[in-house]
């Protein structure tokens, strides 16, 4: 299968620039014995590239590319396939932009081009080219340091585990945190079996008539461990699928009472719905929103990104946090079609005045590109892992010397 790849990445600085054509040489060898298409745009700075060829060849090459360690940064911005070549010619070749005109230069690609079309119905691999030549994404470009750069040094914040109250479930406690600022900004409860399982074997356990009563009463015992851990004035999050607050009579009111008997206030909480699940009755569901708000109590949308209605659920209601889904996070300093969707979310937010979290976040790399890209609150194992019925101590990054 024809396979195209594009990447952008940028050159290290202990790498002249002078052994740009001894690196081309000898991918022109290595390319044309594989079958596959080089062209190369370099700006001084950053490279862009275009493989095009066999995909078991293109895929091959391309891995060989990411642990070369003359550029860093390595993002992905296109993988597709075609029905046939956009670039006739086997090899590599290289465009060094500081000794063309950039037009010049753009018009010279195309003409190597086998399409008859070029740019008339919008290739989107020809017009990457267009984007990168005119520089129109520069702004984008976050040039994160290397992972090894920061260490993570855990504080002594961790409180042990406290008794569960009688029932039927218990609940882990993870931070959710601003790093650069180490500070806590909320604690959020996740759900557990009274054994330490996942929230999906506790679920399992249940008639489907009864899913969504159970799921608003385990809240009491959340609050119930909030207070036992003595949170005082930290904010905590509860997770609560959308459908309890259209199916469950007075589960607002229920929620209020629950926190006062605790001692909490509905101020410090942030319920949690997620968008995995389908919301069947919008208006309902967009009421009880309400009540929740005119309660107090703050409302965010964990994983967004990856359900049903996200965006439809922020043009009806602004919640104050969303947080952002992990398969979109996973990876994201490698990925150009994800970093571009997160830019997106972070942009309408910041018009809605919606805090953003980033979430399952487990890498030195996701975390850096996220904050470079605007995100100040994280959560996931880089920082602190779940601790069940306790809150775990914080792993807070510290730069090492010499970077």
């Amino acid at each position: 299968m024809l396979t195209t790849i594009i990447y952008r990445s940028h050159i290290c600085d202990n790498v002249p620039v002078k052994t740009l054509e001894e690196m081309v040489d000898a991918a022109n060898n290595k390319n044309g014995y594989a079958d596959v298409t080089g062209i190369l745009l370099f700006n001084g700075t950053h490279f862009f590239q275009l493989l095009e060829g066999p995909e078991e060849s293109v895929l091959t090459i391309y891995r060989h590319i990411c642990e070369d360690v003359r550029h860093y940064n390595v993002v992905e911005l296109l993988r597709d396939y075609a029905p046939a070549r956009r670039f006739g010619k086997a090899g590599m070749e290289l465009f060094d932009l500081r000794e063309h005109d950039s037009n010049q230069v753009l018009q010279t690609v195309l003409d190597k081009g086998t399409s008859k079309y070029q740019l008339t119905y919008d290739d989107r691999a020809l017009q990457f080219f267009r984007t990168f030549v005119e520089a129109r994404e520069k702004e984008n470009y976050f040039e994160i340091p290397e992972a090894d750069s920061w260490d993570f040094v855990a504080d002594d914040s961790a409180v042990a585990p406290v008794t569960t109250p009688s029932g039927h479930c218990s609940f882990a406690f993870q931070p959710i945190i601003d790093p650069l600022a180490q500070e806590v900004v909320s604690l959020e409860a996740l759900l557990r079996t009274p054994d330490g399982d996942s929230p999906q074997a506790w679920f399992a356990g249940l008639a489907a008539e009864d899913v969504y009563d159970a799921d608003l009463k385990s809240k009491s015992v959340a609050f119930a461990m909030a207070a036992a851990l003595d949170l005082g004035k930290q904010s905590l999050s509860v997770n609560l699928l959308p459908m309890t607050l259209v199916k469950i009579p007075g589960a607002v009111a229920f929620l209020v009472e629950e926190i006062h008997k605790n001692g909490l206030v509905p101020d410090q909480i942030i319920v949690e719905f997620t968008e995995q699940e389908i919301i069947s009755r919008l208006e309902e569901f967009t009421g009880a929103i309400r009540q929740l708000k005119a309660a107090g109590i703050r409302v965010a949308i964990d994983h967004f990104g990856a359900g049903f209605a996200g965006l439809s659920l922020l043009a009806r209601f602004q919640p104050e946090r969303i947080k952002i889904n992990r398969e979109l996070i996973e990876d994201v300093h490698k990925s150009g079609p994800r970093q571009a969707i997160i830019l997106g979310i972070i942009k309408s937010c910041t018009s809605l005045e919606i805090s953003v979290c980033a979430v399952g976040v487990e890498k030195p790399e996701e975390w850096m590109w996220l904050e470079s890209a605007g995100i100040s609150l994280f959560q996931g194992h880089l920082f602190a892992r779940p601790a069940f019925a306790g809150i775990p101590a914080v792993a807070w990054p510290e730069k090492r010397s010499g970077f």
